[in-house]
């Protein structure tokens, strides 16, 4: 089973995130904000994290920074999930290795999902 890490201040779609990964068979675990994060990563290694870029205690730049200065956290796979559209974030987000930059409000919680299998080369029956 793959483990998903989603680090999201907003309650409600981190709510509904966490419900839809689980339902698709995806051991799914959250964090509040970028420390939150920082620390479940570095502590459960999962094989992708979903991370917004504007929260509290830590923003999600700063994570992914601090993230990729260890040796397990420089390759893992994550995708931002934002409301910032802004050239310069994306840009910045894609020079520390991001996989993918999706804007929340252009995506529905099935293309995540999408997204999250094509990355890691799972089909809906592999897991």
């Amino acid at each position: 089973m793959k483990k998903i890490l989603i680090v999201e201040d907003e309650p409600a779609l981190l709510s509904a995130l966490l419900e839809k990964f689980r339902q698709e068979g995806f051991a799914a675990i959250g964090a509040k904000d970028g420390q939150e994060g920082l620390d479940t990563a570095l502590r459960e290694h999962p094989d992708l994290i979903l991370l917004d870029i504007i929260m509290p205690v830590m923003d999600g730049m700063t994570m992914l920074y601090e993230l990729r200065k260890d040796n397990w956290g420089r390759n893992v796979p994550v995708i931002l999930l934002t409301n910032l559209s802004e050239a310069e974030s994306v840009a910045e987000s894609l020079s520390q290795g991001v996989y993918d930059y999706l804007v929340k409000s252009d995506w529905k919680l099935e293309d995540i999902v999408k997204k999250v299998r094509e990355k890691l080369g799972v089909g809906s029956d592999v897991l």
